[in-house]
């Protein structure tokens, strides 16, 4: 017989799996960050301790919604601007504030490189996403008909990052972002494990990448939205 308690819980899993909450803040401290055509941004992740441990999935993911939106800047990507810079942005050198990062750019070939490059935005994302609670129970078996599996999971997903945009011509902080997601994940089984899955990381990135172009709205570039 259909247990038809399982299979409530089943068509409830399907219509709220996905669910993730965003929120994201934002300070602008310089009204229009000025930027011209030929000039880069670089977007670089934290990874200067087991705490601090930015997904570079995630730093890679705001690179791609920036180049896709600001089609006259180019944006540098994290691994080929860390081997271009060797050793002076590895987890442990990179500078920890502009006034730091100007120090570096004292270094005459470093300085002459990132002229070379035309970059004029150093934009770090710090956080990371981890799992932050979960609960059920699923139990599975084999047996002389077949196997299967009985139960209902879920766990939750929280994505927190700050992101922050230096100006080299000016050596100052020029914005922040602050981003919070979470997402609840389900694991229904009736017979086969079912997982439907929370994309808290993706959303976080989609929540940043919009507020990242909205920083650069003084172009002309029709940046209205994240897909």
């Amino acid at each position: 017989m259909i247990d038809k308690t399982r299979i409530g819980m089943l068509v409830l899993a399907f219509l709220s799996a996905g669910c993730t909450t965003i929120n994201v803040d934002h300070i602008k401290l310089k009204d229009n960050l000025e930027i011209v055509d030929g000039e880069s941004v670089v977007i670089l992740g934290r990874h200067h301790s087991a705490e601090i441990e930015t997904e570079i999935s995630l730093v890679a993911c705001l690179a791609v919604k920036l180049k896709n939106k600001l089609k006259d800047i180019v944006v540098i990507p994290e691994a080929e601007f860390i081997n271009d810079f060797y050793p002076w942005f590895e987890a442990r050198t990179a500078p920890q504030h502009p006034n730091k990062l100007k120090l570096v750019l004292e270094q005459p070939v470093i300085a002459n490189r990132i002229e070379q490059l035309g970059i004029r935005y150093f934009i770090w994302v710090e956080g990371s996403t981890e799992r932050t609670g979960s609960s059920g129970s699923m139990t599975c078996s084999i047996g002389p008909g077949g196997g299967g599996c009985f139960g209902f999971g879920t766990w939750e997903d929280t994505s927190d990052y700050e992101t922050t945009i230096w100006d080299i011509k000016t050596f100052k902080e020029v914005g922040r972002i602050s981003t919070e997601a979470v997402g609840t994940s389900y694991m229904p089984a009736f017979v086969v494990p079912i997982p439907l899955l929370a994309q808290v990381e993706s959303d976080a990135c989609k929540g940043m990448g919009r507020q990242l172009l909205e920083f650069f709205d003084d172009k002309e570039n029709a940046l209205k939205r994240v897909n």
